[in-house]
């Protein structure tokens, strides 16, 4: 009778194990603040949170947030979600925005160029540091409003996907502050604030306005969680975790400074 017991319990633990949901997720392994194969970025904790709250297995696609990687990823099926998406990206099924983030201005905190915007004269003489995307056309907001404004010759690009065989890639900005190779660096809102705290040379950080350019430019993109465009059950499911935990998904965010305007 008891070999019996113990064979049934036996076969409802396999079953059970079975019925166990993985959620598997789209992530960069190189690409800090953000997700790194270690685990030790922002959206690596995020998606630790929503695996958690949704009873599953966590498990990663890793590929390097290059162009097509939205089709190479979750439109070829091989992910469910990705942490960290524009909210208006029309390939994907997006949660209502969990951040909004905006373009930082980082200087070294002794200079003390406080009060910065697009249109201040001063940036037509100091040495500016802004990413780029290519040269296709495609490029950063800021990019496009220093190019607007006729500043150009005093601007030198760093690649937003920088050089993928060092860490870190797109910190490259940053540290070109720290080092002093240019006054200004005007980054992406969670790259800025991530690295400029991680800085040894004390560096300032400012929000970059105007946020919207040319009534084309926006400085400020709200951010969400992105699903397959048919996946609309795991979409509302993902935006449960996100409205439940959003203390806790807001004090996250404030431990790796991600800069954050009001929705």
């Amino acid at each position: 009778m008891k070999a019996a017991i113990a064979l049934v319990a036996a076969l409802l633990l396999l079953g059970s194990c079975a019925r166990q949901r993985t959620l598997t997720v789209c992530a960069d392994p190189n690409n800090l603040p953000f997700s790194n194969r270690a685990g030790e970025g922002f959206e690596n904790k995020l998606a630790e949170l929503i695996a958690r709250d949704l009873h599953a297995n966590l498990a990663y696609v890793w590929w390097a947030q290059r162009r097509g990687y939205v089709r190479n990823t979750l439109n070829e099926r091989k992910c469910d979600l990705w942490p960290g998406v524009a909210s208006t990206v029309e390939m994907l099924a997006t949660t209502r925005p969990y951040y909004r983030s905006t373009y930082v201005f980082v200087t070294r905190a002794s200079d003390r160029l406080d009060r910065l915007t697009l249109d201040d004269p001063r940036l037509r003489h100091l040495r500016i540091g802004v990413q780029l995307v290519g040269d296709d056309g495609v490029n950063t907001p800021p990019a496009h409003a220093l190019a607007r404004r006729g500043i150009v010759a005093n601007v030198r690009g760093y690649m937003l996907y920088g050089d993928y065989r060092r860490p870190n890639p797109p910190a490259a900005i940053v540290e070109a502050v720290a080092r002093g190779d240019v006054d200004v660096g005007i980054a992406w809102g969670p790259l800025g604030g991530y690295f400029a705290a991680r800085s040894p040379v004390p560096l300032a950080v400012q929000r970059v306005t105007p946020w919207l350019d040319d009534s084309q430019w926006p400085m400020v993109y709200d951010i969400s969680v992105g699903v397959q465009k048919t996946d609309l059950p795991l979409q509302r499911e993902v935006e449960h975790v996100l409205e439940s935990r959003a203390a806790e998904i807001g004090a996250l965010l404030d431990r790796y400074h991600i800069p954050r305007v009001e929705q």
